[in-house]
Parts: structure tokens; C-alpha cells; sequence
């Protein structure tokens, strides 16, 4: 594999938290680059020479949110207009979750691979509104099935929403979006919204969420992008905006008379924004999405994460006591894997994490998971293999 070392080495240095780590944990937060870390700081100390609270701050602000609001859509290929910037992925999924005017029986489902934040929203969702919700076994569909017919097979007369990911957080399954959401719209009479955690995808895959014709894509700009945490966002399309009601609530999301008074919402998806923000966040999230673009186009990076984690996986097969969760190579920069000797997973990690090596461990499926990134270095991938071959025999 060339990796074209003098050009990805020169890209890395301008990470300052990978001169001290073998980095495998992008899945859970990304390191930033240090033109993003100089952004932000700068971007604070522009907003007091102008004033915290002044006209000449009020207008970076709003040139700060519309630019990075611009750079998403660009990312995900769709209009400024559809974008809610959030905190997060799990508050883009609340809005989604809270906003439809669900009634009493009616059924949401999902995977039995989605995040524990967002099954406890809807496991409120349901208790207050005496909801339906139950999940469908895609986990299984990691090596062999067909995941659009499972969807299909536990999709019910009353169901009104999907809830699903495009990358598994857990086995690093990629699943067929589009095919998903073509099912879903054209299933019954009365579509079925989808509602998809992105936290995996964004960053990763090359998207066009208005050829996906998706609902609703809850997003982060901490873990592939490389962003700060607390600024991510929310895709709300077009015709789905129409039944999503706004739930969390305040001036950034209304519209006023003349007197200051509320009389309506915004005309777009600024409606579920609410207030005050980290607005520095913008501009660092905007130069780490530029700063990748210095190394190549959105799939020209996820074809060289793929093929990183095939060198991954590849290595990982040579292990005796770990087998990899996928039987074929990865299709994106999660590697799942256990250990086949009733060893803890968590006593690997901490182990490996000893000697400068950060992977995580995963509850269910019960599992270790290592992320390569587009930059990330096959020495580093072989440093991974070598320590967990010496470690498993004394775990």
C-alpha cells in the first residue's frame, strides 16, 4: 500500500494530539487540527475587541453561523436552508424524536444497534405518550442478510418512524440508506419517516442527503471531522420540516414584530435552533473541515480509510486469540474485534492504552473497537497488531 509517507506525515504534524499517541478512537472524538484549535481561540478574543455583546459581534456572529451553516450543506449535499446547527448527534435526534406530533399506539422502530442515549429518549417518548416502539435484528446482518428485509419484516400497519444509523457505532456495519428510505416512503399510503444517528458517517462516507431523500440526519462535527466538540447539526428535508414542531424553543428559532413580541417561527430549519451558542466553534469546525480537504476530496478519503482498514482487519486475522467481528473487510473505519480466550476486552484496552495506544471497548456486542482514519499510518496499524499479540497470552 503506498501511502505516500512524506505527504500524510506533513498532514499529521499539524495534529498536536497525535505526537504522543497511537490514535484508534475517531469513532468517539476526533483530535483537532491546530488550525482549528488557533481558530477558536482566536475567534474569542475577536468577540471581546468587538464587544461580547455589541452590534459589530452580533454581525460576526452572524456571518460565523451562516458560513459554517454553507460548509455542512456543502458536506452533505444539500441546501443551507435544511440545516439546524445543534450541540450534538443526540440532541439532533431529540429534536427529530420530540418534534413529530406522534399519538398514542403509534409505533416507532429501530435497529438493535442504536446508542443508549437515543433508545432512553424513546423509551421516554414512549412512557409519556403511550407510544409502541421495538427493535429489529440488524445486528445479525453483519455477515450474512439482507438488512432492508429485516426493516421491512418488522415495519407495522402503525409504524410512523424509523430510527437508524447509517454506520453502526458498534460493528461498524454500513448500511444502505437510500434503499432504507425508498422502503420506508413507499411501504404504505402514509410514509414512514427515517431518523438517522449519523455520528459514524459524516466525515467518513461521501453523502448527498437530498438523492438519499432521508428525513432526518442527526450529525457531529467531534468525531471524523475533527471539529470541537459541542457543535454539530441537524438535517431536516424540506417536506419533513412541515410535520416537525419545534420542542426546545427559543429567540434564534422565532420570528418577531415590531414590538419584539413572538408571532411565528423561522421559515426554515433555524426554527429548532434556540439560543446562545459557543460561537467560536463555527470557525474551528469550518477549518477542520477545509483542512481535510487539503488532503483529498470526501472520497478520496473514504477509500483510503477503507483501505486502511482492510490492512487493519488483514493484521488482525493473523491473531490467534482475536477474532474480527466482519468476516469480509470493513467498509469504513470501524474494526470491531474480540477475544476468542474469555479474556476482559476492557483489561485489553487498558493495557494497550499503557503503552500509548488508544482503542475502546463496546458492551454490546461485548467487543473491542479500533477507528483508522484516512491519516492514519499502516507503521501505527502494525505497532496495534504487535502489542495485542503480546498482551493476549498474559491477560
Amino acid at each position: 500500500m503506498n501511502q505516500n509517507y512524506p505527504q500524510i506525515l506533513s498532514h499529521r504534524q499539524k495534529f498536536p494530539a497525535l505526537a504522543n499517541k497511537i490514535y484508534f478512537n475517531y469513532g468517539g472524538q476526533g483530535p483537532m487540527p491546530e488550525a482549528s484549535l488557533q481558530a477558536i481561540y482566536n475567534s474569542y478574543q475577536e468577540i471581546q475587541n468587538l464587544g461580547p455583546f455589541s452590534g459589530k459581534a452580533g454581525m460576526w456572529v452572524e456571518n460565523e453561523i451562516n458560513l459554517i451553516r454553507g460548509a455542512i450543506a456543502t458536506e452533505l449535499g444539500v441546501s443551507p436552508d435544511t440545516i439546524t446547527l445543534t450541540e450534538d448527534v443526540t440532541v439532533g435526534c431529540n429534536i427529530g424524536l420530540w418534534g413529530l406530533d406522534l399519538q398514542a399506539g403509534d409505533h416507532i422502530l429501530l435497529s438493535d444497534c442504536e446508542h443508549p442515549g437515543v433508545i432512553a429518549a424513546i423509551e421516554e417518548i414512549k412512557r409519556r405518550f403511550n407510544l409502541e416502539f421495538s427493535t429489529c435484528p440488524i445486528m445479525a446482518t453483519l455477515n450474512d442478510g439482507n438488512p432492508v428485509e429485516v426493516i421491512e419484516k418488522n415495519l407495522q400497519p402503525n409504524t410512523k418512524l424509523l430510527v437508524i444509523s447509517h454506520i453502526l457505532w458498534n460493528t461498524g456495519q454500513v448500511l444502505p440508506l437510500a434503499e432504507i428510505v425508498n422502503l420506508c416512503h413507499t411501504v404504505s399510503p402514509t410514509p414512514v419517516k427515517v431518523l438517522v444517528d449519523a455520528a459514524q458517517s459524516v466525515g467518513v462516507l461521501p453523502l448527498n442527503l437530498a438523492e438519499i431523500g432521508v428525513d432526518f440526519y442527526a450529525f457531529t462535527g467531534h468525531k471524523w471531522w475533527c471539529g470541537p466538540g459541542g457543535l454539530g447539526g441537524l438535517y431536516v428535508s424540506t417536506k419533513a420540516r412541515e410535520e416537525l414542531h419545534p420542542t426546545f424553543i427559543g429567540w434564534r428559532g422565532i420570528t418577531k414584530d415590531k414590538s419584539g413580541k413572538p408571532i411565528g417561527w423561522q421559515p426554515d430549519s433555524r426554527r429548532y435552533e434556540i439560543a446562545t451558542s459557543a460561537y467560536p466553534l463555527c470557525r474551528g469546525l469550518r477549518e477542520a473541515i477545509a483542512f481535510h480537504h487539503q488532503w483529498g476530496n470526501p472520497t478520496e478519503r473514504y477509500e483510503k480509510i477503507k483501505e486502511l482498514s482492510r490492512y487493519l482487519w488483514e493484521g488482525l486475522r493473523t491473531i490467534s486469540d482475536i477474532d474480527c467481528l466482519r468476516t469480509a473487510p470493513p467498509e469504513a473505519g470501524l474494526v470491531s474485534f474480540k477475544l476468542n480466550n474469555g479474556k476482559s476486552h476492557q483489561q485489553l484496552v487498558a493495557d494497550l492504552e499503557k503503552q500509548g495506544i488508544m482503542v475502546r471497548n463496546i458492551l454490546d456486542p461485548d467487543c473491542v473497537r479500533a477507528c483508522v482514519n484516512y491519516f492514519t499510518l499502516e507503521t501505527e496499524i502494525d505497532k496495534l497488531v504487535a502489542e495485542i499479540k503480546s498482551i493476549c497470552p498474559k491477560i
